[in-house]
């Protein structure tokens, strides 16, 4: 194939098409779909992906590839065509696609290096790598070496590493090996002068050892001698020196203890057999795992993987970011060892990318980890895992905007596997497709060890205002809490809101503190003693008068976890309290290591936000207090009351898993509200009903898809007039069973000094809506991208603000 059709790394409507490039003799051989390229484009050069060949083209006069940037493929046949598929989707560019696939390493500056991968000593390696372990690509480009390298690559005996620029440099170890035949060392030490005492044991050493080669510090640490009696005989010539590629592993001081598979319950081998047949069968098939909390799903999912290794098959599972805590790492590598690779945010980007490196190389089976993970590049895949698949988080934010399910589900389709869905609170979505039959519903509605679920006490806080009570916590908290102290248990409590105070408000005037650069109150953080704004970042020093009339009279409004522990403090100062939210676990390894803690049992109370309502199962714990049940009751969201539903109940699960029953109390100022009660109850069935009249009744998902239109500018009038032009142009486009909201301000009006309009299409079907959208896309990128207005379109949105 002489032509290659790539996509180049523009992302603009006008370049979201493949240009064809020629490709020189010289690397023929080499070019596959799925490499990177540097191709010429306009009067610079870029990079492009191959997702093609071919031997002839319409173009008169063809520019030619630069070069390769790549070896191997980074993206397989099957990911090329998924990217493709999910630019469709989601309505992005295809370059844009691609990048969401690899790892953060790979799109950064980098320099390359190709390194031998063996040891032996072989001439045409020797000749193309001029006796080193490792040659710079640049130099291998400029001898003209490549064609050559790229065959050895492919027997093997080479690799391409990336050296990504300050950020994801390949780890290095020097490895020492004698220079000379074994019995010769001997040799060589009596010949060394008698004053070089630390030379002669080292040689001794090694020749008594019968090791072919050391790690340079563990051998100077075992000789016990210094590093630099190695690097004195490599000067001799009587021992060698070279550097290895070692992976970063962010679990390697972690022992993983081994378990094996434990007995199933009836229900779990009811559950798990029709996974089963699937993955023997070869058939695709959604499954809907509909569990209680503590039922044992993770069971389920280890077993099923384990059939999906036997068969010499690949699994994916992915776990919402915040649940992914190293007791689910735990489960999974204590079951399956160094078969698994982990993928999530609170890995360096050097971790992450090694991580990857080692899927690709195919020395691993399982990938565990958050809603990227889901474009892991197995080639065998066998079963894809979504636990807690209600979880928001998989939905992507910004383009290109996919959901981890859906895309899980493609990727199911082509490589003919089960898709496994497991949640205690399905989303209302996927319950409604299980109940229609388009998934295969599987139900656990038993805990493991047959304990009862916690039970629930509901407290009406408006009660407790009128009898007098001003505290944070309500009685029947506070005595609970006090009993648990009182008998070394651990409690929970949880409240969805990090920081102090929710707003500063002055008394005399009425001036509530705002960002000046969004529509939304700042929120005061004690600690550092600032005003904080949570959406573009904004901070300035709390006031100690008011900016708006000088008087004192100002009060902190609200309630934040760093208020809880607090007050904590002060009604409680014997308790020994963990607060977990976004500002404590911040820098590596600090959600691992307080949760070690709380585990050995160095703390009482572990209060945080909704990072450790999910995956935590520890003994212990026998109370969850929930101080505020409405924080997410009254946001403008259809999805509130799910929301605040899936997350009580969620957070009420961690109580009493174990041996000791378990109590849940849950604080609100609207005890009435469906979703409240429901929660209190565990009773999934009938808060579905409830929820699904009333979304049929708003005309919303799963009754209707929806499309959310948001336009953004810093001049206002200018975003009400184009949001207005949009809305009419989309009114005679779609059908007259499709109904359109707006336009309107956003509920948060303004962000970064940039205003913010919308409108919401609700549509069952309309074969007109995409090619619609890609028409107001087009007019829009082209005309007005220069002016600073910004037009995004999110179809079946999850953030409504």
């Amino acid at each position: 194939m002489t032509i290659a059709r790539v996509i180049v790394d523009v992302p603009a409507i006008g370049t979201d098409k493949e240009f064809d490039y020629a490709i020189p003799e010289k690397w023929r051989e080499m070019i596959q779909p799925g490499m990177r390229v540097a191709v010429p484009f306009g009067p610079r050069i870029i990079q492009g992906f191959v997702i093609g060949l071919k031997d002839t083209t319409d173009v008169p006069r063809l520019k030619s590839i630069s070069k390769p940037l790549d070896m191997t493929p980074v993206l397989n046949k099957e990911l090329l065509r998924l990217g493709e598929w999910i630019a469709e989707q989601t309505l992005s560019f295809k370059i844009t696609s691609f990048h969401a696939m690899l790892p953060a390493a790979m799109k950064a500056k980098y320099k390359k290096v190709i390194r031998k991968t063996d040891h032996m000593k072989l001439i045409s390696l020797d000749d193309l790598f001029g006796g080193k372990q490792e040659i710079d690509w640049k130099e291998a480009e400029k001898r003209n070496l490549l064609p050559d390298l790229h065959k050895e690559i492919n027997k093997g005996n080479a690799e391409v590493i990336y050296l990504v620029k300050d950020r994801a440099k390949t780890k290095k170890m020097k490895i020492v090996q004698p220079a000379v035949p074994h019995h010769e060392l001997r040799v060589a030490a009596d010949e060394l002068p008698k004053n070089a005492v630390n030379q002669i044991k080292l040689l001794q050493y090694i020749h008594a050892a019968q090791e072919e080669s050391f790690e340079a510090g563990d051998l100077a640490a075992r000789a016990e001698v210094p590093r630099q009696t190695i690097a004195a005989l490599v000067k001799k010539g009587i021992l060698s020196e070279t550097e290895e590629d070692v992976y970063r592993d962010p679990y390697k001081h972690k022992h993983f203890q081994r378990t094996t598979p434990l007995p199933l319950t009836a229900q779990q081998q009811e559950a798990i057999r029709p996974i089963l047949e699937t993955i023997e069968t070869n058939i695709h098939q959604t499954f809907m795992l509909f569990g209680v909390t503590g039922s044992g799903k993770t069971e389920v999912y280890l077993q099923s993987i384990h059939e999906v290794i036997k068969k010499g098959e690949e699994a994916i599972v992915l776990v919402p970011e915040i649940a992914l805590t190293p007791q689910m790492v735990e489960r999974f590598k204590g079951r399956f060892g160094s078969d698994v690779a982990v993928l999530h945010s609170r890995l360096s980007i050097g971790e992450q990318y090694d991580e990857w490196r080692k899927i690709q190389k195919k020395e691993v089976k399982v990938v565990v980890g958050a809603r990227s993970a889901v474009f892991a590049p197995f080639e065998n895949l066998g079963i894809i895992i979504i636990d807690e698949e209600h979880e928001t988080s998989y939905k992507q934010e910004e383009t290109p905007r996919y959901h981890a399910r859906d895309v899980a589900i493609e990727r199911a389709k082509y490589h003919q596997c089960p898709v496994v869905l497991g949640s205690a609170t399905p989303s209302l979505e996927s319950f409604a497709r299980a109940q229609k039959g388009v998934y295969q519903l599987l139900t656990l509605s038993k805990r493991m060890n047959e304990k009862q679920l916690p039970s629930v006490a509901i407290v009406d806080m408006r009660e407790e205002m009128r009898s007098g009570n001003r505290s944070m916590f309500s009685k029947e908290l506070f005595e609970k809490l006090k009993d648990r102290l009182a008998k070394r248990e651990q409690t929970v409590l949880f409240l969805n809101r990090r920081g102090h105070s929710t707003f500063l408000m002055c008394r005399d005037c009425g001036f509530v503190m705002q960002c000046p650069h969004c529509d939304i109150t700042l929120t005061f953080h004690r600690y550092s003693n600032e005003m904080k704004c949570h959406y573009c970042g904004f901070q300035t020093e709390a006031p100690q008068t008011c900016p708006d009339c000088a008087s004192s009279h100002i009060r902190y409004f609200g309630t934040g976890t760093q208020k809880v522990e607090e007050e904590l403090s002060k009604l409680l100062p014997e308790a020994r309290v963990i607060r977990m939210d976004v500002d404590t676990t911040g820098r590596k390894g600090a959600h691992e290591r307080l949760l070690d803690h709380f585990q050995a049992g160095r703390a009482d109370i572990l209060l945080g936000t909704q990072m450790i309502a999910k995956g935590l199962d520890f003994p212990n714990i026998t109370l969850v207090g929930v101080l505020s049940a409405d924080t997410m009751l009254h946001l403008p969201d259809f999805r509130a009351a799910e929301k605040t539903f899936q997350l009580l109940t969620q957070v009420s699960g961690r109580a009493g898993r174990h041996e000791l029953s378990g109590e849940v109390v849950i604080q609100t100022y609207s005890p009435e509200h469906y979703s409240i009660q429901l929660a209190g109850k565990q009773d999934y069935d009938r808060f579905y009903r409830q929820e699904m009249a009333m979304r049929k009744l708003g005309s919303y998902p799963p009754f209707y898809y929806l499309a959310l239109i948001t336009v953004q500018h810093e001049d206002l009038m200018k975003v009400i007039s184009v949001t207005e032009k949009i809305s009419n142009y989309m009114k005679a486009r779609i059908s007259q069973d499709a109904i359109l909201l707006g336009p309107v301000a956003s509920p948060i009006p303004r962000i970064n000094d940039r205003y913010r309009y919308q409108c919401l299409i609700k549509y069952k079907r309309e074969p007109n809506l995409f090619p619609a959208l890609k028409k107001v896309l087009e007019h829009y990128q082209t005309k007005l991208s220069k002016e600073g207005l910004s037009i995004s379109i999110d179809v079946n949105p999850y953030m409504m603000i």
